[in-house]
């Protein structure tokens, strides 16, 4: 099994990923090989503290642009997103609590 700081990668902290907060919708980012099953254990272990149940999670996944340096090409990362939706009885996660909403 794998850490469950493994999984969860970082929040994402843009205005769209917070337009959420007040529906208990929290975005994180995840590793690519990352299921939802782990995810939802990985969120409820990690806020266990702030009494957190997650209700869904939805995930995206989107390919690295494609970049050209010259006759050189590449792409960038690979970003899976996790869109966590808590169930109405959970408590909010705090870490969100006042970042400008």
């Amino acid at each position: 099994m794998k850490d469950v700081h493994d999984v969860i990668v970082r929040p994402v902290l843009t205005e769209k990923a917070l337009e959420g907060v007040d529906a208990k919708r929290y975005v994180f980012e995840v590793p690519v090989t990352a299921n939802k099953f782990e995810i939802k254990s990985a969120i409820e272990e990690v806020f266990k503290e702030d009494g957190v149940k997650v209700a869904k999670v939805n995930t995206t996944r989107t390919l690295g642009k494609l970049r050209r340096r010259g006759r050189t090409q590449g792409r960038t990362p690979e970003v899976k997103k996790a869109y966590v939706t808590l169930k109405e009885d959970s408590k909010p996660i705090k870490f969100f609590d006042g970042m400008g909403l």
